[in-house]
């Protein structure tokens, strides 16, 4: 194998899991070929220093409704979905899930042919397709439009199996009220990564839920039931299931910190919680408002809501998330930025995504001291 013509050095570097201090990042065009010392290194080689900081894996975010001024459900085609990926690749997520929220069945169609459009034109960033609805409660539909809310048919779960078919990636968040245990078994089957969301499920309903194939639960303490004393509820079942795991919009504004910090230490493995930015338009841009559904979304600080005041997705970047779990939860860093990268990439089966290691694609993140965004590589190319 020919020698490594890029190292990186100067920063901590989150390799394989843990931060390792002194070393250098050795890179060959899109791929990792190593770790050296930095005092070390062979001739010749191009070395760029970093001046402190962490070097760690691009970000993996499994639930990205928009960015870049744009929403995947006002126009789900290739062009819409390469403006997203590279408006969260310049905020630090390599690899997205686009999120399409609770829309038509044409326009859900739409969708899969622009996923399935964009990976054969090997579209940066693209890593599959998240459904969010429309087979959700009603009860809990929070910013979702509620007439287009359904039970799922015959028909949607033909479609979805075709679209597990077609695609790398389906994840597909219901609620167990409007899919029977059947659907999620097929869908499971399908390779369907099925997460329970918008749902008043119990505890009980969850469980029986992940038996037949359900392995995630879409953001985590919101839009579900919670945790009681004598009913443990979607949060309850999240939290002590085993083969359940959980994405987290980790912004203060979605989940309290103390809860975060709770949710942290009791959840049962080997299922994880992991970071989600659950991003609208605004991502990676600077626009005050935007419309879903005919609905207008304001904008004001990192917080989006509806015209009522409801929560209708996030402002957030997951170097944000990450830092809001190791300033304000006391979160140990390498593990903060675990729940950004090798988590999401590991649930999702992306084999390529979110861990340092030889032979990866060269997808980087430096962050400062202070775990703000300097700088983030795609494929070893500066986004």
């Amino acid at each position: 194998m020919s020698k490594p013509h890029t190292a990186l050095t100067g920063a901590d570097i989150l390799w394989e899991g843990a931060l390792v201090a002194g070393k250098a990042l050795l890179l060959d065009e899109d791929r990792i070929t190593g770790l050296a010392e930095a005092a070390d290194l062979p001739a010749g080689i191009d070395a760029t220093d970093l001046g402190g900081g962490i070097l760690a894996p691009g970000f993996v975010d499994l639930q990205v409704n928009g960015g870049g001024g744009v929403m995947l459900n006002d126009r789900p085609d290739a062009e819409t979905l390469g403006i997203m990926a590279r408006a969260h690749a310049s905020i630090g997520a390599t690899t997205i899930l686009p999120t399409l929220i609770t829309d038509t069945e044409e326009q859900t169609a739409r969708a899969i042919d622009a996923v399935a459009e964009a990976i054969v034109l090997g579209t940066p960033g693209i890593a599959g397709l998240h459904l969010e609805g429309p087979h959700l409660a009603p009860a809990r539909k929070g910013a979702h439009d509620p007439g287009l809310i359904r039970p799922m048919e015959d028909s949607d779960l033909a479609m979805l199996q075709d679209a597990a078919a077609r695609l790398p990636l389906l994840k597909v968040t219901l609620a167990p009220e409007n899919a029977t245990l059947d659907q999620i078994r097929k869908l499971a089957e399908a390779g369907v990564l099925v997460s329970l969301g918008h749902t008043n499920a119990s505890y009980a309903d969850c469980a029986a839920a992940m038996q037949a194939g359900a392995r995630c639960v879409t953001h985590l303490f919101n839009a579900q039931s919670q945790m009681g004393n004598r009913e443990p509820g979607t949060v309850g079942a999240a939290l002590a299931l085993a083969g359940l795991s959980a994405g987290l919009i980790a912004d203060g504004i979605h989940v309290h910190a103390a809860s975060v910090q709770n949710a942290l230490r009791a959840k049962t493995g080997p299922g994880e919680i992991f970071l989600v930015s659950d991003a609208m338009a605004t991502a990676g841009s600077d626009i005050p408002s935007f419309r879903l559904n005919g609905r207008e979304i304001r904008r004001s600080g990192n917080r989006l809501t509806l015209a009522d005041g409801t929560l209708a997705g996030a402002h957030l970047e997951l170097a944000d998330a990450v830092r809001f779990l190791v300033e304000t939860c006391g979160e140990d860093t390498a593990r903060a930025l675990s729940r950004a990268t090798r988590l999401p990439a590991e649930l999702a089966g992306l084999p390529d995504a979110g861990w340092l290691t030889k032979g990866r694609s060269a997808d980087l993140v430096h962050l400062n001291s202070n775990l703000r965004l300097q700088k983030t590589w795609q494929a070893g190319r500066p986004s």
